[in-house]
């Protein structure tokens, strides 16, 4: 295998995976990155009895404790031969758009994984819903919430539908996140000569508008269609409006690009609600920021 950046894509069985390896060898292929393809195991795959020695009796105890061992250990090897076939599937789909795919099994818990892994990674991916997440719009996988609160690369959150990437809308608001947002979309290979929308929502101070029309510059320097939209509402829902239709042109973005959740619990609290929403509400992929 070559020393290409890669992207890290955490897959599973659920209906998200099959779009996000569409997306994912998408951005590798125009970024010509490798992608590695993650499947994990939790930590109580295979082993999910509870004990039951002190409710078993008599010369029974030893016979039905070896059946209960056989059984975890029949679940353990069912887990990882369904985490080598979902790899499988996932790594056919991205190897037939002729970008280079590496897969991995893991056990343990994924944000860990996210942790120890993610720093040899250019970007994070994964599906908006975990395939233990009931398809209810109000539900957002935990593992996603877990690995947004914590991760530091940029994480790419994959809708149930994949569709080049043609129109990008940049939630902006004039802080660091925001400004990190522009730098990384001007600068990444995937999105070059793409169209670009910095949306505020509400009505921004002097040095708010300064910061959009300098956002907007560093777009169009890069080569990029850049349009500054000012509407007022909840940040939410005028983001999720524009991702599902776009009233001025008929067409809706392919990609809502934003800030995460703050380190600091008061962050969390402010920002952490907002950014849930927006991508419970939002029908594109996400982009998510620190």
């Amino acid at each position: 295998m070559t020393d290409k950046p890669n992207l890290m894509a955490l897959v599973d069985a659920s209906a998200y995976s099959e779009s996000l390896c569409h997306y994912a060898a998408w951005i590798a292929g125009q970024n010509a990155w490798k992608v590695k393809l993650y499947h994990i195991l939790g930590r109580r795959s295979g082993h999910d009895r509870g004990d039951y020695s002190g409710a078993i009796r008599l010369g029974a105890r030893s016979r039905l404790l070896a059946e209960l061992s056989l059984m975890d250990e029949a679940r353990a090897k069912l887990a990882q031969e369904q985490g080598r076939a979902v790899l499988e599937d996932a790594a056919a789909l991205i190897s037939a758009e002729g970008v280079e795919v590496e897969t991995r099994l893991r056990q343990g818990d994924l944000v860990d994984t996210v942790a120890d892994k993610e720093q040899a990674a250019e970007m994070i991916m994964i599906g908006k819903r975990g395939e233990a997440a009931s398809h209810a719009m109000a539900h957002l996988g935990s593992n996603l919430e877990r690995i947004l609160r914590s991760a530091h690369r940029p994480v790419f959150i994959a809708n149930r539908s994949f569709a080049p990437i043609s129109k990008l809308l940049i939630a902006f608001d004039g802080g660091v996140s925001a400004t990190k947002a522009v730098d990384y979309v001007a600068t990444l290979p995937a999105f070059s000569k793409r169209a670009v929308t910095l949306v505020f929502a509400g009505t921004p101070s002097a040095e708010q508008i300064t910061a959009l029309e300098a956002a907007k510059n560093r777009l169009t320097a890069a080569g990029m269609g850049a349009d500054i939209l000012i509407e007022a509402g909840e940040p939410e829902h005028l983001l999720a409006r524009l991702c599902d239709s776009d009233s001025s042109s008929g067409a809706a973005h392919d990609l809502l690009v934003m800030g995460a959740y703050g380190h600091s619990r008061v962050r969390q609290l402010m920002i952490g609600s907002t950014t849930t929403q927006m991508i419970q509400s939002c029908k594109a992929p996400v982009l998510v920021m620190r």
